[in-house]
């Protein structure tokens, strides 16, 4: 009997796990994936939103302005990328300023610091590269960008050193109320728990529905990206959008943490929850409008492009709901932009609240820091000599595009939850995600892989479930 199980691995329910950990408490995380971060939280834009965009007095407002302040300590607590570069909001016609003003009134009641409407000069002066049809701008000093695979992966990492359970391949299939407990039906087995936080993204509706009377929709809504080279990381240096529509913020152009520049996303709902394919149509969409903001973009240079589900809430409330919806039954469902930005301050919400439910009380020897494991393309000659001098490991480069170490995949493999895939190291230190995209890295990644955790080279996947990259021995396959 656990006191808590956190039901969903992405953003969200790692950092109710981690916050949760705070407490004297048994806890259990449970994923129906492979890992966490394999859901929305691994396909997003990778952007901290500064809180201007959501309506005054909602949920999304006040979760996403309380999620920012805090995101800068956390990264620096948890030691994963994030970086204050702001943001623009672009006005292409002049009859449209009065939006950008009540952006701007938006923003100042919901609390958000340093907003400021550009004209065109001050835009240009400010960010060069945005198109000569932009007449003014809406200026965010406190957008960011950050890692959101090095934040889910911290926080669960932090959750775990302070005794938090992880359940993966485990997926709830029904939830049952007993006397004084929840009994959670995942297939296999069963798990009980006195208390239930759901963060399951585009299936939360189906979690509630069974425990609540009123009813819930969600509608996954697919937006598709593209990722261009590091070459182009430079290009703009900051977050550009362009006016917000009923469907979202819009296609947007920005630096990542990590060098690169990132286009999109699309906006289209659609009935399947797990259907993360891109379009062709799609694709040509984020180009074509995303060269609105930005003139000549590069798209010869994306290396990859990508799709991921937001859980669109279905209703005339356009809005998180984040709370206990029936007794001992917490919840975070709808969870869409701004819900990275907004993560921190939700997994806290939610774990003050269940651990007042079971009257739980602080731990004294919290550990409250975690640090990423070494990064030697990061670090200046003696350090790095000094870290291959201790682990040989750590000059091998494994990936050259972003020049890992088999150093760092055995660590990412190593740590608790650790990478179990070719996508799970991919997530924790960038094997793969260079400019070939693993063409060359992934045979020596599968080694590392198959040599830590003794898995068949055969049995190995690229993201979990059947994705088996191997079939077997050529000269068995071929005899």
């Amino acid at each position: 009997m656990y006191d808590a199980v956190i039901i969903g691995g992405g953003a969200v329910g790692c950092a109710v796990a981690r916050y949760l950990s705070c407490y004297r408490l048994s806890i259990c995380l449970v994923e129906r994936g492979e890992d966490v971060c394999v859901g929305t939280s691994k396909a997003n834009s990778a952007i901290c939103h500064a809180g201007f965009d959501a309506p005054v007095g909602s949920a999304k407002a006040r979760f996403n302005v309380e999620g920012l302040r805090m995101m800068e300590g956390l990264s620096q607590e948890l030691d994963f990328p994030y970086r204050r570069c702001g943001s623009l909001v672009l006005c292409f016609d002049e009859a449209e300023l009065p939006h950008l003003r009540e952006l701007l009134e938006r923003g100042v009641q919901n609390g958000v610091e340093g907003l400021e409407i550009l004209d065109r000069a001050a835009l240009r002066a400010l960010e060069p590269a945005v198109s000569d049809k932009a007449v003014a701008a809406l200026w965010a000093p406190t957008g960011a960008v950050l890692c959101p695979f090095g934040m889910t992966i911290a926080l669960a990492e932090n959750a775990a050193a302070n005794g938090c359970a992880f359940r993966f391949n485990t997926e709830v299939a029904r939830i049952e109320r007993r006397d004084g407990f929840f009994r959670l039906h995942t297939g296999g087995d069963c798990i009980d728990t006195r208390v239930v936080i759901s963060a399951a993204g585009v299936y939360g509706d189906a979690l509630h529905n069974q425990l609540c009377a009123d009813k819930l929709t969600i509608v996954p809504r697919r937006g598709e990206y593209c990722l261009l080279d590091r070459t182009c990381g430079q290009l703009v240096q900051h977050t550009i959008f362009q006016l917000p529509s009923a469907m979202g913020k819009g296609v947007l152009v920005t630096p990542t943490v990590h060098g690169n520049l990132l286009v999109g996303p699309t906006a289209v709902d659609q009935p399947d929850k797990d259907r993360t394919a891109t379009t062709a149509e799609g694709l040509r969409s984020v180009a074509e409008t995303a060269a609105k903001s930005v003139e000549n973009l590069p798209m010869r240079d994306v290396i990859t492009s990508f799709a991921g589900l937001r859980a669109h809430l279905s209703g005339p409330e356009d809005d998180f709901i984040v709370g206990e919806s029936t007794d001992g039954f917490f919840e975070a469902v709808g969870i869409e932009s701004p819900g990275l930005s907004s993560a921190p301050a939700i997994g806290r919400y939610l774990a003050e609240l269940a651990a007042a439910k079971l009257h739980a009380a602080e731990k004294e020897d919290f550990i409250a820091q975690r640090r990423d494991m070494p990064h030697p393309r990061e670090m200046d000659f003696a350090s790095r000599q000094d870290l291959i001098a201790r682990d040989p490991a750590y000059g091998q480069v494994i990936c050259r595009c972003e020049g890992v170490t088999e150093g760092e995949i055995r660590d990412a493999i190593r740590r608790v939850p650790g990478a179990r895939s070719l996508d799970g190291v991919k997530r924790r230190v960038r094997a793969g995600m260079g400019r070939c995209q693993g063409g060359f890295c992934s045979p020596r990644t599968l080694e590392l892989l198959h040599e830590e955790l003794g898995i068949p080279m055969t049995e190995l996947t690229k993201g979990g479930g059947e994705s088996r990259l191997l079939a077997g021995r050529t000269k068995e396959v071929l005899s």
